[in-house]
């Protein structure tokens, strides 16, 4: 019981979603329904399960054994942030962004709280070099054809050339989350909070630490930078 709290409580608040309950006798139906638990962790047991293994081998079977219920524990947790984050966008908070190009700009300011991207989203992230030998980023996906205009030189007309190899946008942001001090969460469209998300937002947005004003952003790059069209954005 102690060591389950010191594993499980931090600041007096559980810091864990759920607790699986594992074991080959008796005793784990016995901790779960004896005061050996502190009370606030008995809360959080969404399952107890009996394995025939000790060890890794034990603990990979709690998993699957549990798979249902940690699904669950996932979805339900899956509705409560993108209700979250369509409470930002109905109370017109402006702590919201949405889309790539001001998700990306969000975060270059550190503004991102919580990064909310979809599990299956399939834009890629380009480094393209133009013709004053520039580094160009561009985010779409060549083979769609409302895409290929990102990819021509305003200055030439002509394609530009690659500088690095394509990189799967999700990836990117796997890697790199932390550096704008973001917190990272992917979604799925299985709920429907989460379908309403990748149709109507386009899978990918973030909670904002504070207001930000995107309108004003956009105003200023038009000026700076004469090759760059609203999806596209310099990092």
């Amino acid at each position: 019981g102690e060591l389950a709290v010191q594993h499980f409580i931090t600041n007096d608040k559980v810091n864990v979603a759920g607790l699986v309950l594992a074991g080959s006798a008796d005793f784990k139906t016995e901790l779960s329904q004896s005061d050996l638990l502190d009370q606030r962790l008995q809360a959080k047991i969404i399952k107890v399960v009996d394995v025939s293994y000790g060890g890794e081998n034990g603990f990979n079977q709690a998993i699957d054994l549990a798979a249902e219920s940690l699904a669950n524990v996932k979805f339900v947790q899956e509705k409560k942030l993108i209700e979250k984050y369509f409470d930002e966008i109905n109370q017109d908070s402006g702590r919201y962004c949405f889309g790539i190009d001001d998700t990306l700009k969000a975060l270059e300011m550190g503004a991102v709280e919580t990064l909310i991207v979809w599990e299956n989203l399939s834009t890629l992230r380009y480094v393209l070099r133009n013709a004053a030998s520039d580094e160009i980023i561009v985010y779409g996906n060549k083979e769609n054809d409302k895409d290929k205009d990102k990819f021509i030189d305003k200055s030439t007309g002509h394609e530009m050339e690659p500088a690095a190899e394509p990189q799967s946008l999700l990836e990117w942001f796997a890697e790199k989350y932390r550096d704008f001090g973001a917190k990272l969460e992917f979604v799925t469209n299985r709920s429907q909070e989460g379908s309403q998300f990748v149709k109507g937002f386009g899978g990918i947005g973030g909670i904002l630490r504070y207001k930000v004003d995107f309108s004003t952003i956009a105003g200023a790059d038009e000026d700076d930078d004469e090759f760059y069209d609203s999806d596209e954005e310099p990092m």
